[in-house]
């Protein structure tokens, strides 16, 4: 195997993206270390919501079958939630017809059907997703790294990878590809979120509000999280409070309970949004193979298993 027991592996990137791909590497039995920048309760990928859904991103038609994978992949995690953070749950996703889903979800996605003018005033489809609980996700990633045999470090690295001397090196370093790379492509995009006591809520809810803002619910293990933004090119990781209330304040126009709910916390990430996601292999004129894999934007939840999956066949190719 390329880039196996012998030389081993580096994956660059410490997210839902990069320890995923590890995990794939190291179950396949190449000796991998991941090098992250910062420790991944750190990183955007634990800010997320995280609801799997197949937004919309390029290649188009990849990116719907890598996210196919992934709740696959997701469904079965779903039996050992405490373990894994993975649960299914109800919800409605606002402004998608059933027409539009069944043309790619048909037969794979759990329950759907057309929402009903209880549930949703408007066009919406109810289904039963994978809602992630991103803290205990990650480190069960990293867990089940770690007993495949695999390594963290805590490290940063240059542009052109050059401290990472291994025969293969991953790239999953999402918005960081835009200067080790370098690739001006990739750009941020922000979302902020509020994360509030539960007053009883236990399905999820999606509704687009606007280019830049929208309005998503998703209830979590002791907690509710509020959504969201999405400001492109906006690198500020500050909560903004005005931006915070009127989060919670579309959020409460769905969800009347919500309106009293006391604010645990904010949270504020940037997405790594690029035309299209970069998965793909390069030779290095130095005899280094570079598998890069970012690019993701919003979707590095939903289709991480799909592109660690082929990530890792370009690595050991």
């Amino acid at each position: 195997m390329a880039g196996g027991a012998g030389g081993g592996i580096v994956v660059v990137g410490g997210g839902v993206v990069g320890l995923t791909t590890a995990v794939l590497l190291a179950e396949r039995g190449a000796r991998v270390r991941v090098w992250t920048r910062e420790p991944a309760e750190a990183t955007t990928s634990a800010v997320a919501g995280a609801l799997w859904w197949p937004y919309r991103i390029e290649p188009l038609a990849p990116a719907r079958e890598w996210a196919l994978r992934s709740l696959d992949v997701y469904a079965e995690l779903a039996a050992r939630p405490g373990e894994t953070g993975v649960r299914l749950v109800e919800g409605v996703m606002g402004g998608t017809g059933l027409d539009e889903a069944d043309a790619w979800a048909a037969g794979r996605v759990p329950g759907l059907r057309a929402a009903t003018a209880e549930e949703y005033a408007g066009t919406g489809i109810r289904a039963r997703l994978p809602l992630i609980d991103m803290p205990v996700h990650l480190r069960w990633l990293r867990e089940r790294l770690l007993a495949a045999g695999g390594t963290v470090e805590t490290r940063a690295v240059s542009p052109g990878f050059p401290e990472a001397q291994a025969p293969v090196v991953v790239n999953c370093t999402g918005l960081g590809a835009r200067e080790l790379v370098p690739d001006p492509a990739v750009r941020p995009v922000r979302g902020q979120l509020v994360v509030v006591t539960n007053p009883g809520v236990d399905t999820w809810l999606v509704a687009g509000t606007g280019d830049a803002e929208m309005a998503y619910v998703f209830p979590q293990p002791g907690r509710l999280v509020l959504g969201g933004t999405a400001q492109e090119d906006v690198w500020s990781t500050e909560p903004d409070p005005a931006v915070a209330e009127a989060i919670v304040a579309r959020c409460a126009a769905l969800r009347p309970e919500i309106a009293g709910a006391r604010v645990l916390a904010h949270r504020v990430g940037l997405r790594p949004a690029r035309p299209a996601v970069r998965l793909e292999r390069e030779d290095l004129p130095d005899g280094r193979a570079l598998v890069h894999n970012y690019g993701h934007g919003g979707a590095g939840v939903t289709v991480a298993w799909g592109c660690a999956r082929e990530a890792a066949a370009l690595a050991c190719g």
